[in-house]
């Protein structure tokens, strides 16, 4: 089971602007963000794991871009329209080179990537041996060596696919990671042992944030862990739930308040760092209630039951991943793709569909979901709210 989380990071520091009290943001000019980078797990992963291991397979990608593209999706993730919003080109993979221009950012994002090391095998449990301390030192041997050729180019046109040195302290460093850190300890802990890692797994992500900052990152947008208890791969695991397993929308309890204190935790962090690093400009999506909102009022925004799954077949004893074939009670199963994708909000149980992931970033980027309220856009300036 392969989950995911996110943050962005980077202005340029004399562009950093500080607004003392209740300013909404709206009336601050736009940023000029030349490029994005990001750390994550499947959830903004657009081709790394599938390049370090095996590609994705049909029906993948159906949508968008009619072939698998190593995202975990029929079509684009929310990385990919804020990308858009934002007027560059899709992020290309760090691990998947052939082909790919730099210029405007890079994705070190990993499918099945953890916030902390799980020392577990990708092969037995899904999990990503690129945890994001790994990914953020992908990132400074990236920047490291782009420059170096980029320095050492003598035509424009050696330098095309690399990115600008100047830009990496203008650009937007994005996060999206914790899910799969909750998974794990569904997986291995009880929950208080749980509850008693988040500090733990709050404070590595912090970490990863200062150490961004070192380098020169200095627009952070971080987005917090989704609602995982909502995840049909939870729900299709409880056959009669006790009273008080699931919530008013039917999701997993337990599991959706482990996700909600993670949340508490890396907002209390956000705003600390925000009194330590004076020079940076973070800003805290709030992911959770953003895609919590969408299972509420699935059917009222043109989607069917939410926890309809579209791709692969689960029930409390089987698992048949999208685009694989297995025996369920002597009969093969192939876990195809829906007839309408753009009506589901859960491509293969894990994973939102390409038009629940437009939703959510729809609902994002306009700073709706964010603390200060500030458009992506403008994520550059240092809100301070009075």
């Amino acid at each position: 089971m392969k989950f995911l989380t996110t943050v962005l990071v980077g202005c340029f520091l004399p562009s950093i602007l500080v607004v003392e009290g209740n300013n909404d943001g709206m009336d601050l000019p736009s940023c000029d963000f030349p490029a994005v980078y990001n750390f994550g797990d499947s959830n903004s992963d657009t081709g790394g794991i599938a390049a370090a291991f095996f590609p994705t397979i049909e029906p993948f990608g159906e949508t968008y871009f009619h072939r698998p593209t190593g995202r975990a999706s029929d079509g684009r993730l929310i990385i990919d329209f804020i990308a858009e919003h934002l007027g560059i080109p899709h992020l290309s993979a760090y691990l998947d080179s052939v082909g790919t221009s730099y210029r405007h950012g890079a994705n070190f994002a990993t499918g099945g990537a953890t916030i902390r090391r799980q020392y577990e095998s990708w092969f037995e449990n899904g999990v990503s041996p690129f945890p994001l301390d790994i990914q953020v030192e992908h990132y400074t041997q990236f920047k490291a060596r782009t420059s170096y050729f980029y320095n050492q180019a003598k035509e424009e046109t050696d330098r095309a696919r690399l990115p600008v040195p100047e830009h990496f302290s203008k650009a937007l460093y994005t996060m999206d990671i914790g899910q799969n850190d909750l998974a794990a300890g569904f997986r291995k802990m009880n929950m208080e042992q749980l509850h008693a890692a988040i500090p733990d797994i709050v404070n590595q992500l912090t970490a990863q944030v200062r150490d961004l900052h070192n380098k020169g990152a200095r627009n952070f947008l971080i987005h917090n862990t989704a609602p995982i208890g909502c995840l049909p791969v939870s729900t299709t695991k409880i056959r009669d739930p006790k009273p008080g397993e699931l919530d008013e929308q039917g999701c997993v309890k337990a599991q959706n308040e482990a996700a909600m204190e993670f949340n508490r935790q890396l907002k209390d962090s956000v705003v600390k760092l925000r009194a330590e690093l004076s020079q940076a400009a973070l800003t805290y999506v709030d992911m959770y209630h953003a895609k919590y909102e969408l299972i509420k009022r699935a059917k009222n925004q043109g989607f069917e039951d939410p926890f309809k799954i579209c791709c692969g077949y689960h029930d409390t004893r089987n698992d048949v991943w999208c685009g694989h074939r297995a025996k369920i009670n002597d009969t093969e199963v192939y876990a195809g793709s829906c007839e309408k994708p753009s009506a589901a909000v859960s491509w293969d149980g894990v994973h939102y569909s390409e038009a629940a992931n437009n939703w959510v970033a729809s609902q994002i980027v306009n700073g709706t979901w964010s603390d200060p309220p500030i458009p992506i856009t403008k994520a550059c300036h240092r809100l301070t709210l009075g």
